[in-house]
């Protein structure tokens, strides 16, 4: 593959962080995007570049601010001279009960799962039209079917799917956008969402009988970005089967 230049938001840990390692091992230069976990780029950022030296630079950014969205595209073409792909990772991710919802949740939701990534996408645009580029995100399959509990959540999800599809009919011929839609992946940190026992009732009903890993996702991401050329507008179900069975 010639060398491709994608900027990650939200790759320093977890899922963000396999989709890193996977587009490096294919031969990807990366700008990873983090906010608050400076120390976890550092660490990746040196894992990969020794790896192969120059390949991955860092960009600090809370994307709630959309007026420096634009400097984060603008770092990937200052640190490598063009960009291919977008992947739109970063996610905010917490239940909102209705009756104590607050408007601080949905900015905080929306604007993690929605807002940035349109005005990201938006800012990068010039460049990906310039290289013929593709634009990744990851949406949840709840975007289809409502999470309890997590009303603002699954719906800044169901708008960023919407999105997806949308900027696949603005942006064709030259961007292809689509994006994938995880199951159970890696269990959030906290048991603010799910205990332990909803827990074990979900995973026991996976049909392929396991939660996924991130680089189950990653090797969605990298070849909707590099393999898919005739495919754009699609969101892609990574979930062991989970969707068929909610």
């Amino acid at each position: 593959m010639d060398t491709k230049v994608v900027l990650i938001t939200g790759a320093a840990r977890r899922v963000g962080a396999g989709i890193a390692r996977h587009l490096h091992a294919r031969g990807a230069s990366l700008l990873l995007h983090y906010h608050h976990s400076e120390a976890d780029a550092w660490r990746l950022a040196g894992e990969l570049n020794a790896k192969r030296p120059g390949s991955v630079q860092l960009a600090q950014a809370d994307l709630q601010d959309t007026a420096r969205l634009p400097a984060l595209v603008e770092a990937a073409i200052s640190a490598f001279g063009h960009l291919d792909g977008l992947v739109n990772n970063a996610s905010g991710f917490y239940p909102t009960a209705v009756g104590a919802i607050e408007e601080a949740d949905w900015d905080s939701l929306m604007g993690s799962n929605l807002k940035a990534p349109l005005f990201l996408a938006q800012a990068a645009l010039p460049y990906l039209r310039q290289s013929s580029g593709a634009i990744v995100g990851i949406v949840d399959i709840h975007a289809e079917r409502p999470m309890p509990r997590h009303v603002v959540y699954s719906l800044a999800k169901a708008g960023h799917a919407q999105l997806i599809r949308s900027l696949a009919l603005e942006l064709a011929p030259h961007v292809r956008v689509n994006g994938v839609s995880p199951g159970v992946n890696l269990w959030p940190e906290s048991d603010l969402s799910f205990d332990s026992a909803e827990r074990r009732e979900i995973e026991s009903r996976i049909p392929l009988a396991r939660t996924g890993v991130p680089d189950d996702i990653a090797r969605a991401v990298g070849f909707l970005l590099f393999d898919a050329s005739y495919v754009t507008g699609q969101i892609l179900a990574v979930d062991g089967g989970r969707s068929i069975v909610l």
